[in-house]
């Protein structure tokens, strides 16, 4: 019998298979685990080079497996651009793009992210002019916290040819004034005519923001994530090819699965799919957008919006050709992942893959909506029913106040806002994400945030018959991520014979306050037996 490589002990292990952690040890042989049992019992394999980690009380359990980020833009969002979301107006949030573009004058295009009007004192659309003030002669492009909209500055304008004269495209928005001249809002697939010149970076700082993203994600004990087509603004930054250089010199510290565009490129589709098979980077299906957000009125709504009486959204694309991507791309065997926001959007999704059944015959498909912050009631059946997945990222609950939600689409629909516990006890399979960099990175505020439901102001709970157990939000990030990857048998347990991608963190979550969880530290980090991070 080989002797182990390392072995971890605790008091509290979290399989993942039982309802609470119990004492144990945990063999690592390799990349695997190669037993599980008590420490007399794992005595046995310890040789002259095992290395041993005894934690006491310290909670071991599998990796986190994020179901939905964006790897490259996260991680630029993160090191190498203005973080706005602190900013409580207009003004405050033009003078820190002005200390930074101070601090990077060899930045050619300033970036920035997070801001969010909803939390200002004055709750408008900022305009390109304050951004003028302070950025007369570099561009700047400033995402908002959900990056479905995004401020530019007039150089910005100016660069990317944008006049009172230009067209929006389709699915996108230029805001113009009464006298028709852009204010430097750009909404939706118009933020792409920005972004398509900003997201432009040499090699070395493509991969200085990728090793970021290993770094980040070790620290917080996520070991496997998807990495989701990100629309059609962030089309520069998807850099599938970097990731399979970062595989072949082994400096992946986390597994990727790949989702790019259900677009019709079904033979592009193909070829990505045959060319990225590893067990640390794989193609997992195809990605698209249905709707846009509740803030900036994009999410496709059944009943029109409270403030825009005449208006409840549209499509991002026509209804028909959503169906028509559908059947032939699950005709092919692809697994499908689409953006519904809106209860209208999550309808189309649903109607597409039933009629995608009723077409190719019912298989396990294990299609996926995403986010899904606003279900109709009468759609709740039909995730269990179809065998979709439900897709949510709880922290999202504290992204803005609730009432940008209620004073769009009716205090009356509050309950229907992340129904997470709701879509749980109708049958269906829920995963858990952060969207990344819609909301940091870190699996603990996910998991705060879906047992104690607090929202943006920590002062109200917002649905508290949506809470879950700890119990149920661990294994949705975990052992459910692993089922949507088509890799339970691999991966999202503690069990003999999978991977050990494992984390240890500083406290026993079942034993500390819900308030206390989203304090928690990674103390140990371990992807495909080798060790990622150590505090």
């Amino acid at each position: 019998m080989r002797t182990a490589d390392v072995i971890l002990t605790s008091n509290a292990v979290f399989t993942g298979l039982d309802e609470c952690p119990h004492p144990a040890a945990i063999v690592i042989v390799g990349n695997k685990i190669a037993h599980i049992g008590t420490r007399q019992e794992v005595e046995s394999w310890i040789g002259p080079h095992t290395k041993q980690f005894h934690y006491e009380d310290q909670l071991i359990m599998a990796g986190f497996h994020d179901f939905h980020v964006h790897v490259m833009l996260g991680s630029l969002f993160n090191e190498f651009s203005v973080s706005l979301s602190e900013a409580k107006s207009e003004l405050e949030a033009v003078e820190m793009v002005k200390q930074y573009a101070h601090s990077r004058p060899e930045d050619h295009w300033i970036i920035g992210y997070g801001w969010d009007k909803d939390s200002w004192t004055n709750p408008d659309y900022p305009h390109r002019s304050s951004l003028d003030r302070v950025l007369p002669d570099r561009p700047a492009l400033l995402f908002s916290a959900e990056c479905h909209y995004a401020w530019v500055n007039s150089k910005a304008l100016e660069l990317i040819n944008v006049d009172r004269n230009t067209v929006s495209p389709p699915f996108g928005i230029i805001h113009k004034d009464e006298f028709g001249e852009p204010t430097g809002i750009l909404h939706e697939s118009a933020m792409s005519l920005a972004a398509d010149h900003a997201l432009h970076f040499s090699e070395k700082r493509e991969e200085e923001i990728l090793v970021n993203f290993f770094k980040q994600a070790a620290k917080v004990g996520v070991t496997s994530v998807h990495d989701m087509f990100s629309s059609r603004a962030m089309k520069k930054i998807m850099r599938y090819e970097l990731f399979k250089k970062f595989e072949d010199q082994e400096r992946m510290s986390a597994r990727i699965h790949i989702l790019p565009a259900l677009d019709g490129d079904l033979e592009t589709a193909k070829a990505l799919r045959e060319t990225y098979q590893s067990d640390k980077l794989q193609f997992s299906g195809l990605k698209q957008f249905i709707d846009g957000v509740v803030s900036g009125h994009t999410a496709y709504m059944l009943d029109p919006y409270i403030d825009q009486p005449e208006w409840r959204g549209e499509p991002a694309f026509p209804e028909e050709t959503i169906k028509q991507w559908v059947i032939d791309a699950d005709r092919e065997g692809f697994r499908i992942r689409f953006h519904t926001i809106g209860d209208a959007a999550t309808r189309i999704a649903l109607d597409a893959f039933e009629e995608a059944q009723k077409r190719n015959g019912r298989r396990d498909s294990r299609h996926t909506l995403e986010h899904l912050e606003v279900v109709h009631p009468e759609d709740i059946p039909r995730f269990k029913q179809l065998g979709v997945m439900a897709s949510m990222q709880p922290q999202h609950l504290a992204l803005m106040p609730v009432s940008s939600y209620t004073t769009r689409i009716g205090e009356e629909k509050s309950d229907r806002i992340y129904p997470i516990k709701t879509l749980k006890e109708s049958g269906a399979t829920l995963a858990f994400g952060s969207d990344y960099p819609v909301a940091p990175l870190n699996p603990m505020l996910e998991i705060h945030r879906a047992v104690t439901r607090l929202e943006y102001s920590e002062d109200r709970v917002l649905n508290e018959a949506e809470c879950i157990p700890l119990v149920d939000a661990l294994r949705h990030y975990t052992v459910d991520p692993a089922y949507g990857a088509f890799r339970e048998n691999e991966m999202g347990t503690l069990e003999k014979g999978k991977l050990a991608d494992i984390v240890v963190l500083d406290r026993n979550l079942f034993e500390v306050s819900p308030e206390q969880i989203r304090d928690a530290k990674v103390r140990l980090t371990m992807m495909d037996g080798k060790i990622v991070f150590e505090s």
